[in-house]
């Protein structure tokens, strides 16, 4: 049996921009995408605790130790700049795998910087 686990998280990160006239995703710093172990193109999951909102879109590289965290085309009307998110991607794998499994947890500071 194949189970979805958590496989990285970047918590609290700030919205830097919004992108409305765009194709979509999401901009992260690559920096942030290194250390959460995260590749352009990905699926992630993307929560504002601001607002409540959630949807999904694909990563996009964004400038190494920016703090970048842009939301482009129409998830950037989900959000505000300012506002805080958490950044999640989820892997499918076996049970005994999924069990010994550790996720890359990324907990950068204010400005979106590893610590």
């Amino acid at each position: 049996m194949r189970i979805e686990v958590l496989k990285s998280k970047i918590h609290r990160v700030k919205i830097t921009q919004a992108e409305l006239h765009y194709v979509g995703s999401i901009t992260i710093d690559e920096a942030l995408m290194e250390a959460a172990q995260l590749i352009e193109g990905e699926k992630v999951q993307v929560v504002n605790i601001n607002n409540g909102e959630r949807l999904e879109t694909y990563v996009i590289t964004g400038a190494r130790n920016s703090g970048t965290i842009c939301l482009n085309g129409p998830a950037a009307r989900k959000a505000q700049v300012g506002d805080i998110v958490i950044v999640i991607s989820y892997a499918s794998m076996e049970l005994e795998e999924a069990k010994a499994f550790k996720p890359s947890l990324v907990f950068p500071n204010p400005e979106n910087k590893l610590a």
